[in-house]
This record gives structure tokens, C-alpha cells and sequence, in this order.
């Protein structure tokens, strides 16, 4: 009986991650098409500003994170 139980278990949180992992698929493809979408409305210049900005922005957050590591308090 409590083996019974276990495969039921088993079977159900199969079942619970196959789903989870099918809506992370359909997340990850309408995020795809979003992203696309975007692209094409904005032309290829303006996408490449847009980039480049995320990316010094992103720079920018990993430079002040590396200070901060950095600080010491002396007493």
C-alpha cells in the first residue's frame, strides 16, 4: 500500500513539472516574439542604441556592485 501511494506521488509531481516546464516554453517563445516584434517596430539603428544603453547600464550596475564589495569599515 505505501508503495502505491509513493508511485501516486511520484506520478503527480511528474506531471506537475512536465507542465511547468511546458509554460516556461510558451513564456520563453511569446517573449521571443515580443522581443522580435519590438526589434522590427524600432528599425535596426534604433535597436542597436537601445542595446548599447542596456549594456552600459548593466556595466555600470556590475562597476558599483564591485565598489561596494570593496568598502571597508575601519573603526
Amino acid at each position: 500500500m505505501p508503495n502505491n501511494k509513493l508511485k501516486e506521488k511520484v506520478a503527480a509531481l511528474t506531471r506537475v513539472v512536465q507542465h511547468l516546464i511546458k509554460e516556461v516554453q510558451r513564456n520563453a517563445t511569446v517573449s521571443q516574439g515580443t522581443l522580435s516584434a519590438l526589434q522590427i517596430s524600432l528599425g535596426k539603428e534604433e535597436w542597436d542604441k537601445v542595446i548599447k544603453e542596456l549594456q552600459d547600464r548593466e556595466l555600470k550596475q556590475q562597476k558599483e556592485k564591485k565598489e561596494k564589495k570593496l568598502e571597508l569599515d575601519v573603526e
